[in-house]
């Protein structure tokens, strides 16, 4: 290693490991400060009780099934490699990445949520000391997630670079896959569990029934306390660590196809991610230090100065690290418009669904006139903001052509992956905000529950509102890196295959998979959608059966949370393998049955679409929720008016779609590049074995890869007559 690497490089990649070390020590250090905080007792712990139990039962049943789906795709990718004639050592190599990267996925979404299970109850408790503990606790709680997408991604990473240099982007391949499918899973897994449980609690609770949200005689409640962690803290979580792995891995290769013998292109994202996890640290724990005087009450704005300070201390060291290690400048700049990415999307997602904020407050008003008007205000922010966050990512990539003028294409799209590197530089602190969300709305759920007084309810209340405007932004940041990471993954695509010309004035096949590759993402979302309003059906009719039952509705009896909890695991389990085949599958179709131009064609409407529909639906959601917290907030009729109802009919349409559907298409990107990427060697020799002629005409039948692709639709329109069925036994699982 020494004959390739300088002595600079040497030193600058096992600081980073350091660094990466650091972080996960200081996890430890913050999880070690939360178990020492106090966690109440009585109803409070005996409800948190049933909140864990579901949480990890759900986890642990999720995480079994998986299991088996791991190894045998662990056994095709090692097939894959041995029939395109990788060496040996590559082989291995990326097999063992890939169970790598599943491995720390799954750690990294397990371990955050039972953290934030720790978490919930303290800053219920915490709550009654007043505002800034129960930031405090809520936010460092959500950090600890947060380092540990850090420090396991930076390490994971780095480690393979050291061992295998310039064939590590042949073998991240196999990390960032790893971890991408392991957050579909939990992502769409967890998404269809916590809505399920959500809009069925809300409909017969809050409409039907006029009592609060987490009244204690309502069934659903604690399977939608326990969504709450198994969607938003573990399914979340694997998100941005997938993305996290797969925007390094985009960086490394287009870095190694700058030049195989010059490390500085491959070096520089990882130094720069350790500089991030340096200025994370910083910034997360100043977040409860910022006077009242500048934050006034608002989790948000303090969480928001925080992220401003870490990409201050970033952008100085990136700049010094640009000018006197790579001596150019454009690293610099590419990085830091992600780091201006980042924080664009930021103050575009408070804008569009903080319920301070003028849009929302217009979603609010508009529960006058009745839920049909508030669905249509809700509807067109969410298209606004779709054009506003297109136009900053088309900016950014603007931005890093004109950056890289006259350099070449690969430069250019190396820049792209740079913006995403910048953009995710500061994963911490995008985790911790995100995670911060379902810990202050699960203690706000236990407060109520237990009957805790009006003024720390009041707190948990504000920061729980909060908490959906940083579950927004964070769900704004994952989409935009899925989008800048699978540019930068398809530009890799176009690299690997031969010849390769997107042309569709030339060829209407391109068209034709950029039809395709548009559509999915509305497929997946159809199916996601549809599985939740499935199980959500099943959960209403169980607890208005429940609500029934002599002495629940009188509160002197206890309804069978454990049932409506088992009828959520059993719904969200059932639908995953389906949804997983088709975005594994799908890509290959395409790749046998058409030409590669087609195949890239279908590749780039996957992202375009992907990426709008995922905004969509996420502020869509996001100002539905917060206009319904405006109106609990007393404004506008306040809680058990009609215009309340209203709004709460408004929030469960938009339940699934910012909660299960559109962040379920952050992964989906992501997995069909990979694979596109993984298996597009196979593929392509696939195509040239048993090529049947028609005499005089130039149609040639690739024999082998017909019947393959004939096999694999199959199974897709299996997957997919599937997912239609109407009637699911539900209940019979849960006897």
């Amino acid at each position: 290693m020494g004959e390739e690497l300088l002595f600079v490089e040497q030193v600058g990649l096992y600081s980073v490991i350091g660094v990466s070390v650091i972080a996960l020590i200081y996890a430890v250090l913050l999880a070690r400060q939360i178990f020492k905080e106090p966690t109440g007792s009585g109803k409070v712990k005996e409800i948190w009780g049933a909140i864990k139990a579901g949480a990890n039962a759900y986890l642990k049943t999720q995480l079994r099934s998986i299991v088996i789906f791991i190894g045998v795709l662990g056994i095709f990718l090692y097939l894959s490699a041995v029939l395109t004639n990788y060496p040996f050592s590559i082989t291995i190599g990326r097999v063992g990445a890939f169970l790598m990267g599943s491995f720390f996925s799954a750690m990294v979404g397990f371990i955050g949520m039972n953290m934030a299970v720790q978490g919930n109850i303290r800053v219920s408790e915490a709550s009654k000391k007043g505002f800034r503990e129960a930031l405090k606790i809520a936010y460092r709680t959500g950090t600890i997630t947060g380092m540990l997408t850090d420090g396991l991604g930076l390490l994971g990473g780095t480690l393979i670079f050291l061992i295998f240099l310039r064939d590590a982007p042949e073998v991240l391949l196999g990390f960032g896959f790893g971890g991408t499918l392991l957050a579909l899973f939990m992502r769409v897994g967890g998404g269809i569990y916590t809505k399920a449980a959500d809009v069925g609690a809300d409909l017969v609770g809050k409409v039907e029934r006029g009592i609060p949200e987490d009244d204690p005689r309502n069934a659903a409640v604690v399977a939608d306390l326990v969504g709450d962690n198994v969607g938003d803290c573990a399914g979340m979580a694997a998100d941005i660590f997938e993305s996290y792995e797969v925007t390094m891995v985009s960086a490394l290769l287009l870095g190694l196809a700058i030049t195989p013998f010059d490390y500085k292109w491959i070096i520089f994202p990882l130094i720069a991610r350790g500089i991030g996890v340096v200025s994370t640290i910083i910034g997360t724990y100043a977040v409860s230090l910022w006077p009242n005087r500048i934050t006034r009450g608002d989790a948000f704005k303090a969480m928001d100065l925080s992220y401003d300070v870490s990409s201050v201390i970033s952008g100085v060291s990136l700049f010094l690290l640009a000018i006197f290690y790579v001596q150019d400048i454009r690293v610099f700049l590419a990085t830091t418009m992600g780091i201006i990415l980042a924080i664009s999307f930021n103050k575009l997602a408070n804008y569009f669904t903080s319920p301070n904020r003028r849009p929302t407050i217009r979603v609010a008003e508009s529960s006058k006139t009745g839920s049909a008007t508030v669905l249509l205000r809700g509807l067109s922010l969410g298209f606004e903001s779709t054009v506003w966050t297109a136009l900053v990512i088309a900016l950014t990539i603007v931005v890093s052509v004109i950056v890289w003028t006259g350099a070449g294409v690969t430069f250019a799209m190396y820049g792209v992956a740079l913006a995403s590197i910048g953009m995710l530089t500061h994963t911490g602190n995008n985790v911790a905000m995100d995670t911060f969300g379902p810990i202050a709305d699960n203690a706000n759920g236990i407060a109520e529950m237990a009957g805790q007084e009006k003024a720390s309810r009041k707190i948990l209340a504000d920061l729980d509102s909060s908490g959906n405007t940083t579950k927004a932004v964070t769900k704004a940041i994952a989409i935009a890196s899925a989008v800048l990471a699978a540019v930068s993954l398809f530009s890799a695509f176009t690299e690997s295959v031969p010849g390769l010309k997107l042309d569709i004035a030339a060829d209407p096949l391109v068209f034709v998979g950029l039809l395709i590759g548009a559509a999915l993402p509305f497929l997946f979302s159809f199916i996601s959608i549809r599985a939740v309003s499935r199980a959500a059906e099943k959960i209403i009719e169980e607890v208005r059966e429940q609500f029934r039952l002599p002495g629940v509705m009188e509160g002197t009896k206890l309804p069978d949370y454990a049932r409506v909890v088992t009828i959520c695991t059993s719904a969200a389990q059932r639908e995953l393998a389906g949804l997983a085949v088709i975005a594994i599958l799908t890509p290959l179709v395409v790749g046998t049955l058409l030409e590669s131009a087609a195949w890239g064609g279908f590749l780039a409407g996957v992202i375009l679409t992907g990426q709008l529909l995922a905004v969509f639906m996420a502020n869509a959601g996001g100002s539905w929720d917060n206009a319904k917290k405006k109106v609990e907030d007393g404004y506008f009729g306040g809680k058990g008016s009609e215009q309340h109802k209203a709004t709460v009919v408004c929030d469960t349409v938009g339940d699934p779609l910012k909660d299960t559907a559109g962040p379920a298409l952050n992964p989906m990107i992501k997995v069909i590049n990979l694979v596109s990427l993984l298996f597009a060697p196979v593929i392509l020799q696939l195509k040239e074995i048993a090529v049947f002629e028609i005499p005089n005409t130039a149609i040639r039948i690739p024999v082998v890869s017909a019947i393959v692709s004939a096999v694999l639709l199959v199974i897709i329109g299996g997957a997919i007559m599937y997912s239609k069925r109407e009637k699911t036994n539900y209940n019979e699982v849960a006897k």
